[in-house]
């Protein structure tokens, strides 16, 4: 067996304890923000069957062409798949646990997706989502909340060049008259599509428009239009969302070529987009997918839902200059000597137990070591004990950014360093 160090898979990242103060922080202010939206947290499996996805996402997706880490369990056979988005999961637990029976659902869920691409800035093989569904409602309101939600979001994270561009993919009729007139043009212009898609042509030709290959871009322009084929339901829906979104004052742009990656989507699409990602540059994206829940194999049920994103926010925010958060932690406990350290571990306890966030030095090393320690760790005070004042029952308290030390018997410890950091 070789001695070789190994390393993490390519594209599956470590997040090590200083970068994830700044996760845990991200993730406390998405929790608030969805609770006060009335969202309720799921969690689904990791794993799950590769028909899932393949029926949901579509055969003919890049995701299930060429993306999606798939194996057969070696014990029964079974095909399974690592998730590589959350929303197929998501239906696919609503319907299993029969939630949508007496109401709808509003839901949200976070945490890692799998994708086998060529990682880059912000857009990894393990990623991280933090995925948004609204399951049983079917008016142009709840699109328009989601897309406002998004905006608040941005609000409190203080992120202010992020433009949002919105579409509508109209209903299945619509989309269908739409392929064939597409299928037509570009068969007629099969010179001028590139390898991609001309690949596309026949089993997503609508991915075409989507493409940034330069040469296909006048070509593209050209190409027959999705809104010329919208019925008169679609056509009102759309507009009622963007009513609602002037309403609010939540600026948004039109981008009729907008069609998002995934076949379940109809009606509304949206992006948010940020021009400091260079081509990785959306970092959230949903829609309405009305026919899904019917795809998966329930009754016939509206819904709409977003994504975004974790990795590709959190270098948004590093770059606007956001600190990474530093460790929370009230007290660092120093100590020398057998009687100082049973004491430590009695006061560590008792101060735990009065709500204070406590590191015990562990170890051993001179004061002048642990103090050290003790300053690097972001404590607000620092409790030193030596034996002659674990004889006495009392410990000295360190202001760590300045200030007078005091000793304190035992008992009045708790209300000092309170005093202490209610000064800070």
């Amino acid at each position: 067996m070789s001695n070789e160090t190994l390393q993490a898979v390519r594209g599956m990242n470590d997040i090590l304890p200083d970068e994830a103060g700044l996760w845990l922080w991200f993730e406390e202010v998405v929790r608030d923000w969805l609770a006060s939206y009335g969202y309720r947290n799921i969690r689904m499996p990791l794993v799950e069957p590769t028909a899932l996805f393949c029926r949901a996402i579509g055969e003919v997706t890049d995701i299930v062409e060429k993306e999606m880490y798939s194996f057969e369990d070696s014990l029964n056979g079974d095909q399974l798949t690592l998730r590589p988005e959350g929303t197929a999961s998501c239906v696919r637990a609503v319907l299993q646990h029969n939630l949508l029976y007496n109401a709808p659902q509003r839901l949200y869920y976070s945490g890692p997706m799998f994708r086998h691409e060529r990682p880059q800035k912000g857009r990894y093989r393990q990623f991280h989502q933090v995925g948004v569904e609204a399951l049983g409602f079917a008016g142009p309101d709840i699109d328009a909340e989601q897309i406002m939600m998004c905006a608040r979001l941005w609000k409190k994270l203080g992120l202010t060049d992020v433009t949002l561009q919105i579409n509508t993919l109209g209903d299945s009729a619509c989309r269908q008259r739409h392929r064939a007139k597409l299928i037509a043009y570009f068969e007629q212009n099969q010179a001028l599509l590139d390898a991609e898609a001309t690949r596309r042509l026949h089993s997503n030709p609508l991915r075409i428009l989507d493409s940034k290959n330069p040469a296909m871009q006048e070509l593209i322009e050209a190409a027959p239009k999705l809104m010329d084929e919208l019925s008169t339901e679609a056509i009102d829906h759309f507009a009622a969302v963007q009513a609602i979104l002037t309403q609010h004052g939540v600026v948004f742009e039109i981008n009729p070529r907008l069609v998002r990656g995934l076949d379940y989507y109809n009606r509304t699409v949206f992006e948010w987009v940020t021009a400091r990602l260079g081509a990785q540059g959306t970092i959230c994206a949903g829609g309405r997918y009305d026919g899904l829940v019917e795809q998966i194999g329930g009754k016939p049920a509206p819904a709409m839902g977003f994504a975004m994103g974790v990795e590709r926010l959190l270098v948004l925010l590093q770059e606007a200059g956001m600190p990474l958060p530093k460790p929370s932690v009230d007290v660092y406990v120093v100590h020398q000597g057998d009687l100082a350290a049973r004491l430590a571990s009695g006061v560590a306890e008792q101060l735990r137990d009065d709500n204070l966030r406590v590191v015990l030095h562990c170890g051993g090393g001179s004061f002048k070591s642990q103090m050290k320690k003790a300053d690097a760790s972001c404590a607000v005070v620092a409790v030193v004990i030596g034996d002659d004042e674990a004889v006495a029952n009392e410990v000295s308290v360190k202001p760590m950014q300045g200030g007078v030390q005091v000793r304190v018997n035992v008992q009045d410890l708790t209300a000092t360093i309170n005093k202490l950091i209610k000064q800070e």
